[in-house]
C-alpha cells in the first residue's frame, strides 16, 4: 500500500449476505478470551465499505507485518520504541492527522487509514500499536480525553507519543496541555492507564455514530455503527434507544417501534415515567404507517 491520496469515493455498504457475515465474525472475535484489534478494526471497516473483500482484509494485515518488519530489532527501552516508531512511521511513512480529517468517514476505517497515511488520532494510535507489537514493543493505547495517544513500557518508565503529529514523543507537561484543551480539565494518573482493546473499538464507533450523527443522510452510517456496538460484550442500554430512532428516521417504523417498546421494558424497572414516554414514541411512530 503506497501512501497517496487517492480519489474520494462514496462506499457503498456490502450486501446482507456479506453484512451477516462480518457481524457474526465481529462478534465472535468481541467475545474471544484475547480479541485482535486489527481484526476488529478490519471488520468495521467491511462493514462500512463493500468493496472492502477479504483480499482487501489480508492486504491490510500483510501492511501492518511488512512495516513492522521494518522496525530495527530490540532498539532499547520505551523512548527507543517511541523514538523508533516516530522515525518510521511519522518521518519515513508520513502517518500523521489534520483538522480535515475529522470531517471524513475514512479516517476511521484502518484499511483507509493504511492508504492514504491519515486519519483521526484513535485509528492513527491502532497502527503504531499494531506495528509496534508485532515487532514486540510493550506498547498500549491511551485514551486521554478527546485525543487519543500510544504508551510505552511500564507506568513507572511511560513514554507518550502522539501518533496524529507524526509519532512526537510527548514531554511532561504535553500530555497535560492535550487534557487541558480538550476539556478545560487536569490530567489525572487515571487517564495514563492502557486502554482494553474492546474500549478501543467501542471509541472508534463512538466517533463513527458522531460523525454521523452531524450529516442526517447518512443515517445508514449511524445504523451499523450502533449495531456492531450492541454487539460487544459490554454496551450502554441506551444504545437500543439511539438504534430505534434511526430505524423510525429511516422509515422502519415497525422494527423501530419493537426497539422502542423492548427498551421500555428496560427503563421501566427504574423509571416508569420515562418507560411511558417510550412507549408512547412506539405508538407515534407505529401511526406512521398509516
Amino acid at each position: 500500500m503506497k501512501g497517496h491520496e487517492p480519489a474520494m469515493r462514496p462506499p457503498f455498504p456490502p450486501s446482507p449476505e456479506r453484512s451477516a457475515e462480518l457481524r457474526r465474525r465481529f462478534a465472535e472475535e468481541a467475545r474471544s478470551e484475547r480479541p485482535d484489534l486489527a481484526a476488529l478494526c478490519l471488520l468495521l471497516g467491511a462493514e462500512a465499505d463493500g468493496a472492502l473483500d477479504e483480499a482487501g482484509i489480508d492486504a491490510a494485515q500483510i501492511e501492518l507485518d511488512t512495516l513492522a518488519g521494518q522496525l530495527p530489532f530490540r532498539p532499547g527501552g520505551p523512548r527507543s520504541w517511541a523514538v523508533s516508531l516516530r522515525e518510521l512511521l511519522g518521518d519515513r511513512c508520513g502517518f500523521h492527522g489534520s483538522a480535515a480529517d475529522y470531517q471524513r468517514l475514512e479516517s476511521s476505517l484502518l484499511h483507509e487509514v493504511l492508504v492514504r497515511r491519515r486519519g483521526l488520532p484513535i485509528l492513527l494510535s491502532v497502527v503504531w500499536m499494531e506495528v509496534a507489537r508485532r515487532a514486540g514493543a510493550p506498547v498500549y493505547g491511551v485514551a486521554l480525553p478527546g485525543h487519543f495517544v500510544v504508551g510505552f513500557g511500564p507506568p513507572q518508565e511511560q513514554v507518550l507519543a502522539d501518533p496524529f503529529d507524526g509519532g512526537r514523543v510527548l514531554a511532561g507537561a504535553d500530555a497535560e496541555l492535550l487534557v487541558a484543551g480538550a476539556t478545560g480539565g487536569s490530567l489525572e494518573p487515571s487517564m495514563l492507564v492502557p486502554a482494553e482493546t474492546l474500549d478501543v473499538v467501542q471509541r472508534i464507533l463512538n466517533n463513527v455514530r458522531a460523525w454521523a450523527a452531524t450529516r442526517p443522510e447518512r443515517s445508514d452510517v449511524g445504523l451499523w455503527a450502533v449495531e456492531l456496538a450492541l454487539l460487544l460484550p459490554s454496551h450502554p442500554a441506551r444504545l437500543r434507544y439511539e438504534r430505534a430512532q434511526l430505524l423510525v428516521q429511516r422509515g422502519d417504523f415497525v422494527e423501530g417501534a419493537g426497539e422502542l417498546e423492548a427498551y421500555a421494558g428496560v427503563v421501566a424497572a427504574v423509571d416508569e415515567a420515562a418507560a411511558g414516554r417510550l412507549r408512547q414514541q412506539a405508538r407515534a411512530a407505529r401511526a406512521r404507517l398509516n
